[in-house]
C-alpha cells in the first residue's frame, strides 16, 4: 500500500480547510496528502456562519453578509449594528468545490474512503473526526434548519435574527434563529442546548412549522434545502498522540458558550501550515485557557438555570457591538470580558464557580 506524508482523516471543514491551506502556501508540492473520507459526493449540507473579526479565505463562498442583528426575548427585542465585523454565512457547497477544484489539480493529493486502503504508519496524521455517540449525555447544541422560499417580499434582508427565545423551552433552552438571504428567502433553524437523549426535543420539523406560520405569520413557502446537525459543547476526552494532531471539534475548535467554529478552523490550519515542518514539536494550538475557563462556569449556569437562560443571554449584549463580537468570537481583552461578566446575575454564577 500507498505511503503518504501526510493524512488527514476526515474531509469535512477542517480536513478541508485544512488541505486548502497547505495547497495555496505550496506544501505540497513535494509531499503527499491522504483525505480518508466516506461520502460518495460533495454537496451542501451546512450553513456556516460567524463574525468576521479577520479576513478569510473563503470570501467567494458567502452567501450574504449582515451588519445588523436582533435577540428577541419575552422582555423585548434589542437591535445592533457593527461595521467593523460583519455577520457572514458561507454555503458548503461552494466551500467543497472550491476547494476539491484546488485540490484535483495536485497529483500529490488523494482522496481515499477507507483508512486501511493506505499505510498510515509514517504519516502525519490530522484527525477531524468527532465519536460523538459517546458523549451523547453531554451538552450539545443541536438544530435543524430549513431555506424557505415566498412568493412575495417578507423579509428585511439588511438584518438577521440572530436568537428569538419566544418559543417553548421544555425546561432546556431553545431559540430561533432567522437569516435572511433576500427579501424572500431565508433560513430558518430551531436550535436546543441540551443533551441528546432527550427524544422529545427532535420534532423539529413540527418546530419549524408552527414557528415559520405561527411566529413569522408566513404560510405558503417552499423549501429549497434543510441541514440538520450537533455541535459538542464540551471538549472531547482524547489528547494529542505521537504524529496525531486532532484538528477541527475534535481539536477543539469549538467555542463551547456559542457552538462557533468555523473560524477558529480556518485560524488552526494557519498556524499547522505555518509550523509544519516542527509540527509534532510545537505547542498545541488552542482557543485560550481564558475562554476555556470562562465557557465552562456559563455552561454550568447553563444546565443548572435553563430557565433563566433567555435572560442571561440577552443581557449579554446589552453592551457595545464590538465587545460582544470580540467576545464572542475569542478576541476580547480584559476589560471587554470585565464588560460582559458585568452583566451577568453575581449570585448563581458565583455559585457556578464554586460548584
Amino acid at each position: 500500500m500507498k505511503e503518504f506524508d501526510y493524512l488527514i482523516i476526515g474531509g469535512g471543514c477542517s480536513g478541508l480547510s485544512l488541505a486548502y491551506e497547505l495547497e495555496i502556501n505550496g506544501k505540497l508540492k513535494d509531499k503527499t496528502l491522504a483525505i480518508i473520507e466516506p461520502r460518495k459526493k460533495y454537496s451542501r449540507d451546512k450553513t456556516w456562519s460567524f463574525w468576521k473579526v479577520f479576513d478569510h479565505n473563503f470570501e467567494d463562498c458567502v452567501i450574504k453578509s449582515w451588519n445588523n442583528f436582533t435577540v428577541n426575548s419575552s422582555e423585548g427585542s434589542q437591535e445592533l449594528s457593527n461595521i467593523n465585523f460583519p455577520y457572514q454565512s458561507i454555503d458548503s457547497g461552494k466551500f467543497y468545490e472550491k476547494i476539491n477544484s484546488k485540490l484535483s489539480a495536485n497529483p500529490n493529493i488523494n482522496f481515499f474512503k477507507k483508512i486501511n486502503e493506505i499505510n498510515s504508519k509514517n504519516s502525519i496524521i490530522f484527525n477531524s473526526v468527532f465519536q460523538g455517540e459517546t458523549y451523547k449525555s453531554d451538552l450539545w447544541q443541536h438544530f435543524q434548519g430549513v431555506e424557505i422560499e415566498t412568493s412575495k417580499d417578507i423579509f428585511d434582508d439588511e438584518i438577521l435574527n440572530l436568537m428569538d427565545f419566544n418559543c417553548d423551552q421544555r425546561n432546556d433552552v431553545h431559540f430561533f434563529y432567522t437569516l435572511p438571504f433576500r427579501k424572500n428567502r431565508a433560513l430558518i433553524e430551531t436550535t436546543w442546548l441540551s443533551n441528546l437523549e432527550d427524544q422529545s426535543l427532535l420534532d423539529y420539523d413540527l418546530q419549524l412549522e408552527n414557528y415559520i406560520k405561527n411566529n413569522l405569520g408566513i404560510k405558503n413557502y417552499k423549501i429549497n434545502f434543510t441541514e440538520k446537525g450537533a455541535i459538542p459543547l464540551f471538549y472531547p476526552s482524547f489528547k494529542n498522540e505521537d504524529k496525531i494532531i486532532n484538528i477541527g471539534s475534535a481539536g477543539g475548535m469549538t467555542r463551547l458558550s456559542t457552538g462557533y467554529t468555523f473560524l477558529n478552523i480556518q485560524e488552526h490550519s494557519k498556524y499547522i501550515v505555518r509550523n509544519i515542518d516542527k509540527i509534532e514539536k510545537i505547542k498545541m494550538f488552542s482557543l485560550g485557557k481564558k475562554y476555556q475557563f470562562l465557557d465552562k462556569i456559563f455552561l454550568r449556569v447553563l444546565e443548572k438555570n435553563p430557565e433563566k437562560m433567555p435572560k442571561i443571554f440577552s443581557d449579554m449584549f446589552k453592551t457595545s457591538s464590538n465587545t460582544i463580537i470580540k467576545f464572542l468570537s475569542n478576541k476580547s481583552n480584559i476589560f471587554e470580558d470585565i464588560n460582559i461578566i458585568s452583566k451577568m446575575p453575581k449570585l448563581i454564577f458565583i455559585k457556578a464557580l464554586f460548584n
